[in-house]
């Protein structure tokens, strides 16, 4: 033995001793770690690994394993795949083995496990590789299965491959629209062999009254009579419309159109002659053909027999089959295909036989037990999708997937002229030239756009004090304005209040427990509040409230008139707030019990906001707003004096002053 074999054979075995401890534990670690560890080059360690597949497989059919040790072998061969530590093909090899050497049974519950993993096979790491071997394997599988016992295993092939494939494939395509004329029905055609007419003779004697037998009859279940005899003739004609079903250009030519046309009428009149009215019975026949806990699958088979025509004829199944030929025959012979030969074109007269015909092929499926309008509107349905796939082949097949064009195809943009440098200034004295002398002077008035906007000329937004100073007059009991004539009640009016307060008022964010039914009312109570701020302060608005106020406290009055006139008539103003705000920054909770305000309201000024400063303003802007007229700056000067911020009070002071 050679030493490349041998270490070759060494490999083999250290691999399929990692192969089933990865079995074992279901994981493919032992794999990986075992082919890093060993000599040699990648290629040559994976051709290794795949046959330690294949020979640890091959052990488990000898032993005639479960499915489910197949499967877990090919897994983890997917998985070495993955991991790219064994050749791509490996999972479709040991699929290939399996399928070749297990029966028809297994082979379905392996087949399940292939159409649960498509998504995988149609990945970019396994469809180039594996494509073919499914393809293979597939074929192989069909050969092997009968199209009349396994007509579902069949069906899920075609479905596999369907999805596994494009669209386009041409090798899944009938491009030239070729008929499989190797599909010849067998039938008697020799009428001396015939036994019809003893089954008819038979029949005769019977209705002359001839006794019969028990259990001749048995429990047979009903049949329908027929007006048209059940003979040789009527076999024969049956029987070779197959030929026309199996090639239907043979209907183009006149001899064999003539053929056709009175073989189907006579086949189509004993159709509607054995009218299939027992719905029981049918039902019964099909419970009698289900499997316990399986749904039922039933597909009619061709068997030629003279002795069963009389079955068939009853047979809803068999019924349908051959109505549905028909139907398909009609959308070939109507229909636009590419490969047709100039010849085949209908006449005037056969496009009317068709049309009443089809017609009254609907009407016998409808009328064919069980569920006859459920079927006939599927088989309509499933036709008209068909003239789509055939319109779609006539186009060539074209991909359904569109294709980006090639950029070298895409024309590119002509290059523009360059701009002069008077354009951009750049010039003889670094004017912009416009174009135009009046459009050249006003660009240059300030080449700079963001300068220009920021421009003290261009602020047209208008100052508390002008836009509401006719609500304010309007406001004042002594002007006798009346509600319906003040300016808060126009919409127009209210919306611009609303924008110009969100910039410039403190009070528009300020929280509030007070509910205002309308907007005229809120802007009615802000213009009250923006009168007490807005000077002068002897202008100042008195509602009824004030006066009913002043009424009552005269005394009150009388000695606060004896107080310094500078403290006790001046109310804190927006800008002092402002300022004192920005002052008082962390230290507004210091101040917040001297203003008496809740632990509430204190929690609430923390949640609204995270800065300091705009806490502080939250604060004496909500202490301004709930003392009103007594918001004077005396008391504002105790409560700063109380809490110990003497600074702040002289802060104060001093802002009192410059404003007397």
């Amino acid at each position: 033995m050679s030493p490349g074999l041998f270490q070759f054979n060494e490999a083999r075995q250290k691999f399929s001793i990692c192969t089933k401890e990865a079995l074992n534990s279901k994981n493919v670690k032992p794999l990986i770690l075992i082919f890093s560890q060993l000599s040699g080059g990648e290629t040559e360690k994976k051709t290794t690994l795949d046959q330690a597949f294949r020979g640890v497989l091959e052990e488990k059919i000898l032993e005639q394993g479960e499915c489910e040790d197949f499967l877990s072998i090919i897994s983890l061969s997917i998985n070495g795949v993955t991991e790219g530590i064994c050749s791509a093909t490996t999972p479709f090899l040991l699929l290939g083995d399996v399928l070749d050497c297990l029966p028809l049974d297994q082979c379905d519950r392996i087949f399940t496990f292939v159409e649960k993993n498509v998504g995988t096979w149609k990945s970019a790491t396994f469809y180039s590789a594996g494509k073919n071997y499914l393809l293979r394997m597939c074929n192989d599988l069909l050969r092997r299965l009968s199209k009349s016992q396994n007509t579902v295993f069949c069906g899920r092939i075609q479905l596999f491959l369907a999805r596994l494939f494009p669209l386009s494939e041409k090798s899944g395509l009938n491009l030239q629209s070729q008929f499989n004329l190797e599909n010849v029905t067998v039938f008697n055609t020799n009428e001396q062999d015939s036994t019809l007419g003893l089954k008819l003779q038979h029949t005769e004697d019977r209705e002359d009254g001839m006794e019969v037998e028990e259990g001749e009859t048995g429990d047979e279940e009903p049949t329908t009579t027929c007006s048209v005899p059940i003979d040789y003739n009527l076999y024969r004609k049956f029987w070779s419309l197959q030929d026309f079903f199996r090639n239907p250009l043979q209907c183009y030519e006149k001899i064999s159109w003539k053929t056709f046309l009175k073989h189907s009428d006579e086949v189509l009149d004993v159709f509607r002659s054995y009218k299939l009215d027992d719905m029981q019975a049918s039902k019964k026949k099909h419970e009698e053909l289900k499997s316990p806990g399986e749904e039922h699958v039933y597909f009619a088979k061709f068997l030629t027999s003279e002795k069963l025509m009389d079955l068939q004829l009853n047979d809803s199944n068999f019924r349908r089959h051959i109505l549905l030929q028909y139907l398909i025959l009609f959308q070939y012979l109507k229909g636009q295909v590419k490969f047709k030969s100039s010849y085949c074109v209908l006449t005037d007269e056969q496009s009317l036989w068709i049309e009443d015909t089809t017609k009254a092929v609907y009407q016998l499926f409808k009328e064919t037990p069980p569920d006859g309008e459920k079927f006939s509107s599927m088989v309509e349905h499933i036709l008209h999708s068909e003239e789509n796939w055939i319109a779609w082949k006539n186009e060539g097949c074209p991909s359904f997937v569109k294709e980006r064009p090639p950029e070298s195809k895409v024309p590119k943009p002509a290059r523009k002229r360059p701009a002069p440098e008077d354009f951009f200034g750049k010039g003889p004295g670094k004017k912009v030239l416009m174009g135009n002398e009046e459009l050249t002077r006003l660009w240059n008035l300030c080449p700079d756009n963001m300068e220009a906007c920021k421009s003290e000329s261009r602020e047209f937004m208008p100052t508390l004090e002008e836009f509401f100073e006719e609500a304010i007059e309007q406001a004042d009991p002594e002007n006798m304005v009346e509600e319906e004539y003040k300016v808060v009640n126009n919409s127009n009016y209210g919306w611009r209040a609303l924008r110009l307060l969100a910039r410039r008022s403190p009070h528009f964010f300020q929280p509030t427990n007070q509910q205002f039914k309308s907007l005229p009312e809120y802007l009615d109570n802000m213009v009250i509040k923006l009168a007490k701020e807005l000077p002068p302060p002897s202008e100042e608005i008195k509602t009824a409230e004030d006066e009913d106020e002043e009424e009552d406290n005269d005394d009150a009055l009388l000695k606060e008139s004896t107080e310094s006139p500078d403290v006790q008539t001046k109310l804190v103003t927006g800008e002092q707030i402002d300022i004192l705000a920005n002052k008082l920054g962390e230290q507004w909770k210091v101040l917040a019990p001297h203003f008496e305000m809740k632990e509430s309201d204190i929690r609430g000024i923390e949640s609204d906001s995270e800065d300091v400063k705009m806490r502080a303003k939250l604060l004496l802007v909500a202490w301004h707003d709930r003392e009103g007229l007594q918001a004077t700056v005396e008391n504002f000067l105790s409560a700063l004096i109380d809490a110990g911020l003497t600074e702040l009070a002289e802060i104060l002071t001093n802002e009192a002053d410059s404003i007397s």
